[in-house]
């Protein structure tokens, strides 16, 4: 079983919903969680930033990753999004069988 969990970080948790709500709707991902309130320090441009994001944790099967990462890419705020994917090795496999059930082929 090849599923992924997908982490992604935006400006705002508005962005964040309209994101996760879009690519579950779309059956890109099976469900999505929102984290709101992180503070993020990065570099960006040659400079050092700090701000409040919001993120995402979406589940979904391997074979549909391409396409979820174009549509987020499409939604999304940011020049360079964070849109990092992170692979499931093993969980409760009734969980992992709903993933595959709940996403389009």
């Amino acid at each position: 079983m090849e599923i992924n969990m997908i982490y992604i970080t935006c400006a705002t948790i508005e962005e964040a919903k309209k994101i996760a709500s879009s690519i579950v709707k779309e059956r890109l991902a099976a469900c999505a969680n929102l984290i709101e309130n992180i503070h993020s320090f990065y570099w960006w441009e040659g400079k050092f930033e700090e701000d409040r994001e919001a993120a995402i944790i979406a589940k979904t099967k391997s074979s549909l990753v391409p396409e979820l990462i174009k549509r987020v890419k499409d939604l999304h705020s940011y020049e360079c999004p964070c849109i990092v994917i992170l692979p499931i090795v093993e969980g409760n496999i009734d969980f992992l069988k709903w993933i595959l059930k709940e996403t389009k082929d």
